[in-house]
């Protein structure tokens, strides 16, 4: 569930670019009519909004916004001023491409649902003029490529039947190529994870901690590590709960000295328009704080009042 509060009546797309264009206009740019304007505005009106831009001043909107901001805002804004697909490739490509720091790569693919993955896959190739399998081939190595390939390309169920003998029976075959034996079968975990719904592999965790006294999540840990590690947990977390993953990515991000902003923006400005709702609940569950004041107490300046006005009301 969404948390982007927009107007009951919203201005016209024009309307709101002629407001931006004043907001540029002159000494100075008046960043708190730009964050009024486009934190709330949904992924369809800020692709009108930048048509119309581009229409009645015969400049690119995502250019101008790049001059007139700055640093983590002007990060978070230009992020999220692309459709759900869209960023998802560019968060991807950074990770794999420039940044070659694979863990938001991971995180992205390993959340991310088939027909979503399908998107992607078409967006980034329009993007880029690569396919995303390259890039991954390219910039990844062992069973972490090997996961994310297949992640990736196995076409997965996506309603909430699920098969009971089948759940039995993959708990059997995980618990037998991790824990059961020396060393781990890795090929095994690879070929189940990525070849069930998420229906269904909640169903083989449950199934796990049933026949073997403990979680899926605690054997993944035990037997894999790296940015393998990481994108068995990411699937298997989120096929149980989405919100919960992100909000514990979230608290790991404001954790301690110092906050990694990267991923706090990645997290809230992709999840904001799918499950915030329920992120924000878990984290509050959780944590015992809301997130909105863990936020508050991590950002300052125009970068808080854009995150905070993602988030909605403190709760």
């Amino acid at each position: 569930m969404s948390t982007l509060t927009v107007p009951p009546v919203p201005p016209s797309p024009k309307d709101d670019a002629i407001q931006l264009y004043r907001a540029f206009k002159g000494f100075g740019c008046d960043t708190s009519a730009v964050i009024n304007i486009l934190a709330h505005r949904d992924a369809t009106m800020r692709g009108y909004i930048q048509y119309e831009y581009g229409t009645m001043y015969s400049g690119d909107l995502l250019k101008r916004l790049s001059s007139e901001l700055s640093g983590k805002l002007e990060n978070a804004v230009l992020l999220w001023m692309h459709d759900p697909a869209g960023r998802d490739a560019i968060v991807i490509r950074q990770s794999l491409v420039v940044e070659r720091n694979l863990e938001a790569a991971t995180e992205v693919i390993c959340s991310r649902t088939p027909s979503q993955l399908q998107h992607l896959k078409q967006v980034y190739h329009a993007k880029f003029g690569v396919l995303i399998e390259h890039d991954i081939e390219r910039n990844t190595s062992g069973d972490h490529k090997k996961i994310l390939l297949a992640y990736i390309s196995t076409p997965r169920y996506e309603g909430f039947e699920v098969n009971r003998e089948m759940a039995e029976k993959d708990a059997k075959i995980l618990y037998k190529a991790g824990e059961k034996k020396l060393g781990t079968d890795e090929k095994t975990f690879i070929q189940v994870l990525s070849g069930r719904s998420a229906a269904q592999l909640n169903a083989t965790s449950s199934c796990y901690r049933d026949m073997y006294g403990h979680s899926l999540k605690k054997a993944i840990k035990n037997e894999t590590s790296g940015n393998f590690g990481h994108a068995l947990l990411t699937i298997v977390q989120c096929a149980q709960n989405p919100g919960k993953y992100f909000a514990k990515v979230l608290y790991k991000a404001m954790k301690g000295l110092g906050t990694n902003d990267s991923t706090l923006i990645r997290v809230i400005v992709t999840r904001t328009e799918i499950d915030m709702h329920y992120i924000k609940a878990e984290y509050s569950k959780k944590y015992k704080k809301t997130l909105n004041d863990a936020v508050h107490s991590e950002t300052s300046g125009h970068y808080r009042a854009f995150l905070l006005a993602l988030l909605g009301p403190n709760q």
